[in-house]
């Protein structure tokens, strides 16, 4: 072989080589990053607070929404779309969508049955932890403030379709919503008998049903009961659709 022909050959070599190179990285430039398009991918926005599959943590303010009732999640979304519920972020992604839509959010999310982190330790003291296991299960007759178990059930899980779990939940998040219910910053439909009992609390009393909750592990069978065993001590506009 010639060296004319040596080097023409390396050159054509070279040159298809760095053409081949070029359309591939040409390719690769134009072949979109293709996202799957269901419930699930347009829901992960909610995930940067809620946690992974909207199971959160123990810890924090924000909540778990995975395993909820389906009817508590959708009414949620209602007040945070309507202004019952103050939060400009929710308010920001909700603004826009249909109540059919909140309806597919709200059934992605009760449909997740994924297990509860253990509780974290509690630093509050033996007496308000006391004072907090007293107001959750058993009320107080005198000040008209029912037992929690009275609504949300005897193991806490809550109750299908409208009445929420309280186990899980962070206590700085359950302090908020109780202190929210008592100024009047978060609202439900009416009659408001989450506003009604939390007006008559004192601040201790709602860190210490706060801090006694937060502390408490999940029963073997955490999910929501399917109905309530003994009728609601207050009349409660949960949900529009029920009359209280």
């Amino acid at each position: 072989m010639s060296f004319y022909s040596f080097v023409t050959g390396v050159g054509c070599s070279w040159l298809g080589a760095a053409a081949l190179s070029m359309a591939c990285a040409q390719a690769a430039e134009v072949e979109p990053h293709r996202v799957p398009d269901n419930l699930g991918q347009r829901l992960m926005a909610c995930t940067l607070c809620h946690g992974k599959e909207g199971r959160a943590t123990n810890t924090g303010f924000f909540p778990r929404i995975a395993g909820k009732p389906e009817g508590y999640l959708y009414h949620q979304l209602r007040h945070f779309r309507e202004g019952r519920r103050n939060n400009a972020g929710m308010t920001a992604l909700l603004d826009t969508l249909s109540d059919a839509y909140l309806r597919d959010i709200a059934q992605h999310f009760a449909s997740l049955d994924l297990p509860y982190p253990p509780p974290q330790p509690s630093d509050a003291s033996a007496p308000l932890l006391a004072q907090g296991e007293a107001l959750v299960k058993r009320g107080d007759a005198a000040r008209d403030v029912p037992a929690c178990v009275a609504c949300h059930g005897a193991a806490m899980t809550g109750v299908r379709p409208n009445v929420p779990g309280l186990l899980g939940l962070p206590r700085d998040y359950l302090i908020g919503q109780l202190g929210g219910w008592q100024t009047g910053l978060r609202k439900a439909f009416k009659p408001d008998c989450m506003a009604h009992i939390a007006q008559k609390l004192e601040p201790t009393d709602i860190s210490a049903v706060s801090a006694w909750l937060a502390a408490q592990p999940l029963p073997l069978d955490p999910h929501p009961i399917a109905a309530a065993v003994e009728p609601m001590p207050l009349k409660c506009g949960y949900a529009p659709e029920v009359k209280p």
